[in-house]
């Protein structure tokens, strides 16, 4: 195991916090609503992800570049809001909204790294015929400093309640 995988202690002070990446899949709403609840069982907190790419480099027009990585973000930030104000009704959660800008994998575990109240990592699997998804598929590469949870992408309203 390497150190950056060894498992961290969670100040008991303070709710653990539940990070789903936010990236607008279907099965990211399966991750969003098994985390809520799980939040709202014991007290914890949802932390919802999203990671903008980072702009391309390429381009020779340093003007049009911002202008992108503007739009980018505040995409994310009206889907984040969106997605908060779901979790908001769903279980009377607000949840905490962060937005990074790099490659998804380096981003998620930066922030896994930099934010020590992050007690579980919560994913859903792909439901399609691609596999359980990039990040998912990531996960068994690189070792993480918290535990990740994958939930079923196809899982029902009801078994998603039943399981958390």
């Amino acid at each position: 195991m390497t150190e950056s995988a060894a498992p961290r202690a969670i100040s008991p002070r303070k709710a653990r916090k539940f990070l789903v990446v936010a990236d607008g899949t279907p099965e990211s709403e399966v991750a969003i609503h098994f985390a809520s609840l799980r939040a709202q069982h014991t007290n914890g907190v949802v932390t919802l992800l999203a990671v903008v790419p980072p702009a391309d480099s390429a381009s020779q027009w340093l003007g049009v570049q911002n202008l992108m990585r503007e739009e980018a973000r505040s995409e994310a930030e009206a889907v984040l809001h969106k997605l908060a104000a779901h979790v908001n009704d769903y279980a009377g959660i607000m949840p905490e909204l962060v937005i990074r800008e790099g490659r998804l994998a380096d981003e998620l575990h930066r922030f896994i790294e930099e934010d020590k109240d992050i007690a579980i990592l919560v994913l859903a699997s792909g439901a399609g015929k691609d596999g359980p998804g990039p990040l998912v598929s990531t996960i068994g590469n690189k070792g993480f400093p918290i535990p990740v949870t994958v939930v079923p992408g196809t899982l029902t309203e009801e078994a998603v309640r039943a399981l958390a």
